[in-house]
């Protein structure tokens, strides 16, 4: 009988000392954000949020002799070649709204889509410079 008592005492023991031990956050459960998805838009709906006066990045991946030949109006220039899979320098904000063109749209879908996979949350394509109808500059 003193076994016995022993026995479920020893049991009891471990029961409560391994419930001690279980992780903290074993129990809270952290809802998943959906996936990032390419997103394409018009030039004139770019040029609209352009024009909000919202704080937005317009990022060229073109060529630096393609950017200097003309480019959109405070476009920086983070050519397409170097998005490789790290974040750029330029782009510290992985939240930041960045809208991405290039001359005819191939590039800048590319450059939008690694973007993304590097972890930015609000990237959208706006095509080529070839269908931008407005104003651009030159350096």
């Amino acid at each position: 009988m003193k076994k016995l008592v022993s026995f479920f005492a020893l049991a009891f023991s471990l029961l409560t000392l391994s419930a001690c031990t279980a992780p903290a956050t074993a129990a809270v459960s952290t809802p998943t954000a959906a996936p990032v998805e390419y997103r394409k838009i018009s030039a004139a709906d770019a040029k609209a949020r352009m024009d909000s006066g919202d704080e937005i990045i317009i990022l060229d991946v073109r060529t630096e002799e393609e950017y200097d030949a003309g480019h959109i109006t405070d476009a920086i220039l983070v050519p397409n070649e170097t998005i490789i899979d790290e974040q750029p320098e330029l782009l510290p904000d992985l939240d930041a709204e960045i809208l991405v063109y290039c001359r005819s749209g191939n590039r800048s879908a590319q450059a939008a889509k690694k973007l993304i996979a590097i972890g930015y949350t609000n990237v959208v394509d706006f095509g080529g410079i070839i269908d931008w109808p407005y104003e651009v500059v030159m350096d």
